[in-house]
């Protein structure tokens, strides 16, 4: 089978973000990455990473931008499985930190780069928890609560399960099952303050 000129353009900028992807770690996150072993690892030449992306900077927004999909993936799996019966809360939590463990390195890109040195990072790893933020807001105002409750609260509870899911894909299986628990018990201390805040208002 023939390969077209664009779909082995379209292999190589795969196997670029892929190779920036895999190199993320514990103790290295997308800024410490050079151009030279991005390309080295995806097997091409420093000159034709040139060819896919303008600099490491576009790499970088294109990897937040990955990672923000899958995000929003993950989202809609929660939503699926609560259609199947079970607690918002804990089906949230328990879909999230799967995301976590299967793409560690997605999840680095938008922890690390949230407080990065790169300013268009910081501003894209904002928008996509933005994002986040205002997608479970409507999720919550649709149960009875006004934009700038569901607001507050969508806040708090993205910066309960981002802090549990960084945590998390540096620790062993044990202490991942009890972060799971502890952001559990968080959310619904959240979700609970905020229900008897409503109910006491006239």
């Amino acid at each position: 089978m023939t390969i077209s000129r664009s779909q082995q353009k379209e292999r190589t900028r795969r196997a670029i973000i892929d190779a920036a992807i895999g190199q993320l770690g514990e103790s290295k996150s997308f800024a410490s990455l050079s151009l030279r072993e991005v390309s080295r690892e995806a097997g091409i030449a420093p000159t034709s990473f040139y060819r896919h992306f303008k600099d490491m900077e576009e790499l970088g927004l294109t990897l937040v931008d990955e990672s923000g999909l899958t995000l929003r993936q993950v989202m809609r799996k929660g939503r699926q499985r609560l259609k199947k019966k079970g607690s918002v809360i804990a089906t949230s939590v328990k879909t999230f930190m799967e995301f976590t463990q299967a793409n560690p390195n997605i999840f680095r890109i938008l922890f690390h780069e949230r407080s990065g040195t790169t300013r268009a990072l910081r501003v894209a790893v904002a928008r996509e928890i933005q994002y986040f933020v205002v997608e479970l807001t409507d999720y919550i105002q649709n149960s009875g609560f006004d934009q700038e409750s569901a607001y507050a609260q969508a806040e708090a509870m993205v910066a309960v399960i981002f802090n549990a899911g960084a945590e998390s894909i540096a620790v062993k299986p044990t202490a991942r099952k009890e972060l799971e628990k502890r952001a559990i018990l968080q959310l619904r201390f959240i979700a609970t303050g905020a229900l008897r805040l409503k109910e006491k208002q006239p």
